[in-house]
C-alpha cells in the first residue's frame, strides 16, 4: 500500500512539473524542430537577433500583464505605441526637444492613454475589452493628428543609443526588458499592490469587500501599462530609425498572445514573469523559424492565429481543471 502511494506521489509530482513548465518544453521542442528544418536557425547570431528584435515585445507584454492579471484586456496598445512614437519623434526632430524631455512627454502620453481607458471602463461600468476597442480608433486619430501623415527620421544619436549601445555585451534595450521583468516580478511577489492586482483578477467582488479600492486599482493597472508601452515605443522607433502613424498596430496581439502562452491569465489573477518571457520567445521562434524555412507569409498569419486560439483554449482548460478540483475539495471537506 505504501509502495502504491509512493508511486502515486511521484506520478503526481511529475505531472505537476510537466504542467508547470509545459510552455518551456514547447519552447525547447520548437527550437529542435526548426533546427532540423532550417540549420541556420540554431546559430549564435540568429539567437542574438531573436532576443534583440523582441525586447520591446517583452516590455509590452509586461505592461499588459498588469491589466490582464487584474481581470481586463487592452486592445488599444498598438495605437498607443503609434501615438507615443510619433509624438516623441516630432518633439525631437522638429520642436527642438532633447531626447530625455521628448521621452518624458511620451511616457506622460502613454500614462494618459492608460488613465483614459481605465477611467472610462470604471465610470461607465463597461468591460475594458469594449472600451479599448473604441479607444483604439480614438488613439489612431490622435496619432494621425500629431503626425499629419508624416514620417520622422534622423533621430538624435543619443536617442539611438537605446538600441545601439551595450553594457557587458548586452544591448541597452535588452537590459530595459530584463529590468522591466524584474520590477514586475518584485511587484507581483513582494508588494501588497501586486497581491491586490492578483486578488482582483481572481475575485474582484471579494477584493472589494475586503476594503480594497478596486476602481483605483483597475485604473492604476492601465496607467502602469501605458508607461511600459511608452518605453516599448521608444525602443521600437529607435531600432527602426524612423516612424510614422502605421508603426505600432499589431503589437497588441503579439504581446497578448505571448502573455497568455506564458500563463498570464486574464480572469484568474495568475501568471509568472518567466512564463511571459517564454511566451514571447515561443512566438518569436515560430515566426523566425517559418521565415528561415521559407514559408509563405499568409501561412505565418494562420499559424499565429491558431497559436492564439490554442493559448486561450489551454488557459480556459487549466482554469476549468482548477475550478473542478476546488469544488471537489470543498465537497470532501464538507
Amino acid at each position: 500500500m505504501n509502495q502504491i502511494n509512493k508511486q502515486e506521489m511521484i506520478k503526481n509530482k511529475f505531472t505537476g512539473i510537466v504542467k508547470k513548465y509545459a510552455m518551456f518544453f514547447v519552447l525547447i521542442g520548437l527550437m529542435i524542430i526548426f533546427t532540423m528544418i532550417a540549420p541556420s536557425f540554431l546559430t549564435l547570431l540568429n539567437l542574438k537577433n531573436l532576443i534583440i528584435q523582441n525586447s520591446h515585445v517583452i516590455i509590452v507584454a509586461v505592461g499588459l500583464s498588469f491589466v490582464m492579471m487584474s481581470g481586463s484586456l487592452d486592445l488599444s496598445v498598438g495605437y498607443q505605441i503609434s501615438a507615443v512614437g510619433v509624438l516623441t519623434a516630432l518633439l525631437m526632430t522638429t520642436k527642438g526637444f532633447s531626447p530625455i524631455a521628448a521621452m518624458l512627454c511620451g511616457i506622460l502620453l502613454g500614462m494618459l492613454f492608460g488613465f483614459i481607458n481605465g477611467t472610462v471602463a470604471v465610470i461607465l461600468k463597461i468591460d475594458a475589452l469594449v472600451v479599448t476597442i473604441a479607444t483604439t480608433t480614438v488613439f489612431q486619430g490622435v496619432s494621425y493628428l500629431i503626425s499629419k501623415g508624416s514620417a520622422y527620421s534622423n533621430f538624435p544619436e543619443s536617442f539611438r543609443l537605446i538600441t545601439k549601445s551595450a553594457f557587458l555585451g548586452i544591448n541597452t534595450d535588452v537590459w530595459l526588458a530584463i529590468i522591466s521583468v524584474l520590477i514586475a516580478s518584485i511587484v507581483y511577489n513582494f508588494t501588497y499592490y501586486g497581491r491586490f492586482v492578483k486578488a482582483m483578477g481572481g475575485n474582484p467582488e471579494a477584493t472589494r469587500l475586503a476594503g480594497i479600492n478596486t476602481h483605483f486599482m483597475r485604473i492604476s493597472t492601465f496607467v502602469i501599462s501605458g508607461m511600459f508601452i511608452a518605453i516599448a515605443a521608444f525602443i521600437l522607433i529607435s531600432k527602426q530609425g524612423t516612424t510614422n502613424s502605421t508603426v505600432g498596430p499589431g503589437t497588441e496581439m503579439t504581446g497578448m498572445t505571448a502573455a497568455i502562452l506564458g500563463g498570464i491569465s486574464f480572469n484568474s489573477g495568475e501568471g509568472k514573469m518567466w512564463g511571459l518571457v517564454v511566451g514571447v520567445f515561443i512566438l518569436a521562434i515560430i515566426e523566425n523559424g517559418m521565415q528561415l524555412a521559407g514559408w509563405n507569409q499568409y501561412i505565418q498569419y494562420i499559424v499565429k492565429g491558431v497559436v492564439l486560439l490554442a493559448a486561450i483554449g489551454f488557459d480556459k482548460y487549466q482554469r476549468a481543471v482548477k475550478t473542478k478540483k476546488s469544488k471537489k475539495n470543498v465537497v470532501v471537506a464538507a
